[in-house]
């Protein structure tokens, strides 16, 4: 799908490399920045990624979780960088961190009960690998978004184990804002994709890939959170969930003293 590039402005990036764009006219407010309002809808999720990151060292949650907030960040500064360049390696550098952030969370959900607790962390840094350099070789185009959806659904079974096993009522609202705001991000994300020719000729548009963005940024959020809380709970730390200036929702324990 080609986007229109606005009058006037040259690209500073050269042509567009990528093998996908986005119903955005290109080139609108900067010759460095393609696709405008694609790259700034990232500066959410980098923002809570952050804040996620300072409540996990803070409070001496395990590494994983630090390394999952790490991985948000670098997600959402891969998609920047991919959006304002349109260019291949850069889309790759949006791609590949999706795939390395879904083998995160399948280890997160999955090794409390692995019994063999080398053999998960040893594939899945295998596979990831593995898949960066492929990804930098093949364009996979439709292949990579049914390998993504494929993993989203590994988490499903388990995330929703979770639920049914989590009695706190706050703990369940934070697993029913991450299931809201992945469908309302899938819808701009759908809406934008299939019916560009149609937004095309509207008089302002509803940039729902940036939406998509925005959404998605809550979403991981919410879901680390949620996965947070249920971690705590199986350590024994007395989670409970509170929130930041009386809106945004963040996890709080209580370790024993040996810990």
């Amino acid at each position: 799908m080609n986007s229109p590039m606005a009058d006037g402005i040259s690209s500073f990036w050269g042509p567009v490399t990528s093998s996908v764009e986005w119903c955005e006219e290109n080139y609108v407010y900067s010759s460095y920045i393609a696709e405008f309002y694609n790259t700034i809808s990232n500066i959410p999720g980098i923002v809570l990624a952050l804040i996620g990151l300072i409540n996990a060292l803070r409070q001496r949650f395990e590494k994983r979780f630090s390394v999952l907030h790490i991985s948000n960040m670098i997600l959402a500064i891969g998609s920047m960088l991919f959006h304002a360049t349109l260019q291949h390696v850069q889309q790759q550098s949006d791609e590949t961190p999706m795939v390395w952030e879904m083998l995160l969370y399948i280890y997160i959900l999955y090794s409390p009960d692995w019994h063999y607790r080398s053999t998960m962390p040893t594939f899945l840094f295998l596979y990831g690998a593995v898949f960066a350099v492929v990804h930098s070789q093949l364009r996979f185009g439709i292949a990579f978004k049914v390998h993504y959806a494929l993993l989203c659904l590994l988490c499903i079974p388990r995330m929703y184990k979770y639920y049914i096993h989590t009695q706190d009522v706050a703990a369940k609202r934070l697993a029913k804002l991450y299931v809201a705001t992945l469908f309302l991000g899938t819808l701009c994300w759908l809406f934008d994709r299939f019916y560009c020719e149609q937004i095309s000729i509207w008089p302002i548009n509803p940039q729902g890939h940036a939406f998509w963005h925005a959404f998605m940024g809550f979403n991981s959020y919410f879901a680390n959170t949620f996965l947070m809380f249920c971690r705590a709970q199986q350590r024994g730390w007395s989670p409970k969930v509170v929130h930041l200036f009386g809106v945004l929702p963040y996890v709080k324990i209580d370790k024993p003293k040996s810990q």
